[in-house]
């Protein structure tokens, strides 16, 4: 879920975010950073490291709707809301953070009465390496499933 970074000479969170898919807020937050400046070579912070494969973030802009969102991306808009927890009817607002889906990844919200088998078998996978890629797989309705193509 996270892991350790070292920052390097002259490095800052712009290049750390862009490098782990993700923004600087979310960097600043999880390190409590408030103060940029007090960066240094050497100092360790903590970076996402499951979102960098399977996910890439979104700032939203002012106007943006999650249907332009999705066409943008041409992503599926009911997939897109699924996966950030929202429903299409719902406003989202300048800055919030949507995670948008990779290509080469196929994703599953689980439902109510799903078994392992059966998610599986919409992927089309194999049961090992579909455990390998979801670390922890509850299959309580609404929790987001991933596989590699």
């Amino acid at each position: 879920m996270f892991e350790s970074y070292r920052l390097g000479k002259d490095e800052d969170l712009n290049q750390v975010a862009e490098k782990y898919n993700t923004t600087v807020k979310i960097l600043q937050d999880i390190n409590n950073l408030y103060f940029l400046d007090n960066l240094r070579e050497g100092m360790e912070i903590i970076v996402p490291s499951e979102s960098k494969d399977y996910f890439n973030y979104y700032v939203v802009e002012k106007g943006d709707s999650l249907y332009a969102i999705a066409r943008k991306y041409n992503i599926n808009p009911e997939l897109l809301a699924s996966m950030n927890g929202l429903n299409m009817e719902d406003y989202i607002y300048p800055n919030q953070q949507l995670l948008i889906p990779k290509n080469g990844y196929s994703y599953y919200i689980t439902a109510e009465g799903d078994t392992l088998d059966e998610v599986v078998k919409v992927f089309g996978s194999n049961k090992n390496k579909f455990l390998d890629e979801n670390n922890t797989i509850y299959l309580m309705a609404g929790q987001l499933l991933v596989n590699k193509k």
